[in-house]
């Protein structure tokens, strides 16, 4: 039995640097043996059909795969559609009541917990906010994600080590959810 997941690469198509155009992406997955491939967006969205069952294993293929066809590394996470749709279905803000800009998830290679965050003074980012999820963190940014100083702070490396992390648009992760419904 095959499963539709994303693939969501970091950092790719940010101000013309590490260029990954969609239609070589669509190709590199296609060469792995994936099927049903699409891609959304420039910023490194794609989704996909395989019968492998190992998120893992999966993201290892493409980031190899990229970094052999555009000769520099890219950090992937894969995920399953039905992961997708259960972050966005736990979204701890009122996802239908915000504008799209003002919400955004950023995905982690990995469990975290508050102890990771717990030396940022979240209240003083007030009315921002933030809440952890499965793999997921929840960033709720009135004013958007580029005059956001709370998301500013989540990026700090310090609080990061370790971890591979990308995040999305409310736009984008519903897109997502929708692109990889079996």
């Amino acid at each position: 039995m095959s499963t539709m997941y994303a693939a969501l690469l970091r950092g790719v198509n940010v101000s013309g640097h590490r260029r990954v155009p969609m239609a070589e992406l669509r190709t590199v997955l296609g060469e792995l043996g994936h099927e049903d491939v699409a891609t959304y967006l420039q910023s490194g969205n794609a989704v996909f059909r395989s019968a492998a069952g190992d998120e893992k294993a999966l993201a290892v293929g493409i980031e190899r795969a990229i970094e052999e066809r555009f000769g520099f590394p890219v950090d992937c996470l894969v995920r399953p559609g039905a992961y997708l749709a259960d972050v966005a279905d736990g979204c701890p803000f009122p996802a239908g009541e915000l504008e799209p800009r003002q919400l955004h998830v950023t995905y982690f290679d990995r469990a975290v917990d508050d102890a990771r965050f717990a030396p940022l003074d979240a209240e003083a980012f007030h009315p921002e906010e933030f809440r952890l999820g499965d793999r997921a963190l929840y960033l709720y940014a009135p004013e958007g994600l580029g005059r956001s100083k709370l998301a500013v702070a989540l990026g700090r490396p310090a609080l990061n080590r370790g971890l591979v992390a990308t995040s999305r648009n409310w736009n984008t992760v519903v897109r997502l959810v929708e692109m990889t419904r079996d």
